[in-house]
């Protein structure tokens, strides 16, 4: 027998997002499906909400959301009239017309579940799991497939359901959305536990390789410019793109005003510019690596 998870240890709490993080394989969906009660496990203990999910009946189910990565949607219905229909089944769900509002279901609402993108499919799964009014809300890489209007309404959404007490647990292969997302951060590699903490606390842990702090300056200016000999040695400059630049190293003051001083004597004026320590994908690839799995 395969084991897939073994060693995962972690605590949800109310009025929190917590965010699970691991390459493909790690046992990520595993272990919220085990959670949710939707696939047996062979041991460990779960508790949700007071209850194993292997064992609670209705009364658990109707107090959980569960939006899956695939969505679970009968392909033949429309948004409507499955919203209604599921609605029907909770003594107080959310109203439907607040949810189609807020969620922007109206504009696709005669397009059957078969015809709708990727990102029309997440919202509609979101309405789906938060109909019944959920205590605890299970979000598999909620934004997988949404544009950057449907992403920005979906992220609100999240953050006023946290600040409203719901227990948020999601997975996601998008760094920047869990540290935008996140109060707390477990990442899980070959099924076990490998770090946790707030978004601050893993930023702040020492990378693999002993470094300084390390730090990324990025910045648009005109293609084609030579920076050598500028900086010293440990301090790259690279053109990532035509036009765009990055400045990385254990960058001191200094160093920046090196740079300032040699975009006024060749009179240049960046159009952005951005200062960058580590991110929470570096810390996760420090920590499970760069090898593709």
């Amino acid at each position: 027998m395969l084991r897939v998870v073994s060693g995962v240890s972690l605590v949800a709490e109310r009025g929190q997002v917590t965010a699970l993080l691991g390459a493909n394989g790690a046992g990520k969906t595993t272990t919220l499906e085990c959670a949710q009660g939707l696939q047996k496990r062979s041991g460990g203990t779960i508790s949700l909400l007071g209850q194993d999910p292997a064992t609670a009946g209705a009364e658990l189910r109707s107090r959980v959301g569960v939006m899956l990565q695939d969505g679970g949607l009968p392909p033949s219905s429309r948004p409507v009239p499955l919203l209604r229909h599921i609605a029907g089944l909770y003594a107080r769900p959310w109203p439907v017309d607040d949810l189609i509002e807020r969620l922007g279901i109206g504009a696709f609402s005669r397009t059957t579940v078969r015809r709708l993108s990727g990102g029309q499919k997440q919202r509609l799964a979101l309405a789906a799991a938060l109909i019944g009014r959920p205590e605890v809300l299970f979000l598999d890489e909620p934004s997988a497939g949404l544009d950057p209007q449907s992403r920005q309404l979906v992220f609100n959404l999240i953050s006023e359901l946290r600040d409203a007490g719901m227990g948020i647990i999601l997975t996601t292969h998008l760094m920047d959305d869990a540290q935008r997302l996140a109060d707390y951060v477990y990442i899980i590699d070959g099924g076990r536990n490998v770090a946790e903490g707030t978004v601050q606390e893993l930023l702040q842990r020492s990378p693999a390789v002993e470094t300084e702090h390390i730090r990324t300056l990025e910045f648009e200016a005109h293609p084609g410019l030579d920076f050598a000999g500028l900086l010293p040695a440990g301090i790259a400059v690279s053109e990532t793109r035509a036009g765009s630049y990055s400045v990385t190293g254990s960058l001191t003051p200094g160093h920046l005003a090196a740079l300032a001083r040699w975009w006024e004597t060749h009179n240049i004026m960046p159009a952005s510019m951005t200062l960058q320590a580590r991110s929470l994908e570096d810390v996760f690839l420090d920590i499970s690596g760069k090898d593709i799995r």
